[in-house]
C-alpha cells in the first residue's frame, strides 16, 4: 500500500494505492497562499489514511506545481506561489517523520498514464495537464524525460505561438512574462477570455456545458479556446512529433476538444498529414495522485 498526494491550486487529492485498486481517498481545498496550512493540511491526509487502513506508517508521494531546484531542494516556477522559494519536501519529510518522494504533478501524470493508461506501451508521448495551471511532460523511448535541468514538458510557460495582433501580446503571467500558455489555456483563462467576449462570469466547465447546449457565445469562447490549444500543441508536435498527445485536469473532460482541435492544428503541423492522436487520459483527474502513489 502507498499514499499519493496531488497538490493542486485549487483542491489537494490523496488515495491509498494496492497495485491498481484505490483503497481509500480524500478530496479538500487547497488553502489559499498559505504555505504552513499546506503543510499542515497535507499531514492531516496522510494521518486520516492511515488511520481508516489501520495502517501505522505508509510510504508517500507527493505530486506539486513546479519543479524542484537542483541543489537547493527549493520549489520553483509554481503557480501556487506560496510553494515557491520553500523547502517543501524537507518541510513535509520533517512533519511526517518520514521519506516523501515528490515530482511534478505532470510527470506524476505521465507515471500513471504510462503504467496503466493512455500512453502505455508508447515510444513517445506528450502529456498535458489543463487545469488552475497548465503544465506537461515528455516521454520519450517508453519513458519519462526530465531533461537537463528538469524543465522538460514546462510548456506553459512558453508563449502562444502565432498570435493574432488582438492577441499580442498577452496578459501578464505571475512568472512575470506575457502571452503565456497558462494565460491562454488554464480554466480560469477561459473563464477571462469568455467574460471579456461579453459572456459573464462562468467557470469553465459551466462554459463548456453552456456550448453544449447552444449558447452562441459559449461556442465561440470554446472555439477560440480550441484553435489556441491547437496552435500551442501544433507546436510540440512540430518539435517532439510524438505518437500521442494526452490531456488531463478539468478541461481534459471537455469531449469537444478532441475532435476540435486536430480539426485544426493542421494548420501549423509542418507537414501533410498529422499522425499523432490527441487522447484523454485514462484515469481523468485520478492519474496525477495515482502517479503520486507510484514515486520512490
Amino acid at each position: 500500500m502507498r499514499i499519493g498526494i496531488d497538490l493542486g491550486g485549487t483542491k489537494v487529492a490523496a488515495v491509498v494505492l494496492s497495485g491498481e485498486r484505490v483503497l481509500a481517498q480524500r478530496r479538500r481545498p487547497t488553502p489559499a497562499n498559505d504555505y504552513q496550512g499546506t503543510l499542515r493540511l497535507l499531514v492531516q491526509l496522510v494521518k486520516e489514511l492511515e488511520q481508516e487502513l489501520g495502517a501505522q506508517v505508509l510510504p508517500v508521494g507527493l505530486g506539486h506545481p513546479g519543479s524542484v531546484t537542483p541543489g537547493s531542494g527549493l520549489i520553483r516556477n509554481a503557480n501556487s506561489t506560496c510553494l515557491n522559494g520553500r523547502p517543501l519536501q524537507r518541510d513535509l519529510e520533517a512533519q511526517l517523520g518520514r521519506p516523501v518522494a515528490m515530482a511534478n504533478d505532470a510527470n506524476c501524470m505521465a507515471l500513471s498514464e504510462l503504467h496503466d493508461g493512455a500512453a502505455r506501451g508508447l515510444e513517445s508521448a506528450f502529456l498535458v495537464i489543463l487545469g488552475t495551471g497548465v503544465g506537461g511532460a515528455v516521454v520519450n523511448q517508453g519513458r519519462l524525460h526530465c531533461g537537463a535541468n528538469g524543465l522538460a514538458g514546462e510548456w506553459g510557460h512558453n508563449p502562444l505561438p502565432w498570435m493574432s495582433a488582438a492577441e499580442f501580446p498577452g496578459e501578464l503571467c505571475w512568472c512575470g512574462q506575457r502571452g503565456c500558455l497558462e494565460t491562454w489555456l488554464s480554466g480560469p483563462a477561459l473563464s477571462r477570455c469568455h467574460a471579456a467576449a461579453g459572456g459573464g462570469t462562468l467557470s469553465a466547465r459551466e462554459i463548456a456545458v453552456a456550448a453544449h447546449d447552444g449558447h452562441p457565445q459559449a461556442r465561440a469562447s470554446m472555439a477560440a479556446y480550441a484553435q489556441r490549444l491547437a496552435r500551442a500543441l501544433a507546436a510540440v508536435i512540430n518539435c517532439l512529433d510524438p505518437q500521442c498527445i494526452v490531456l488531463a485536469g478539468g478541461l481534459s473532460q471537455i469531449e469537444y476538444l478532441y475532435h476540435a482541435v486536430p480539426g485544426y492544428w493542421g494548420q501549423w503541423v509542418f507537414a501533410e498529414q498529422v499522425n499523432t492522436r490527441l487522447v484523454p487520459a485514462r484515469h481523468g483527474d485520478a492519474s496525477g495522485v495515482r502517479g503520486a502513489a507510484r514515486l520512490e
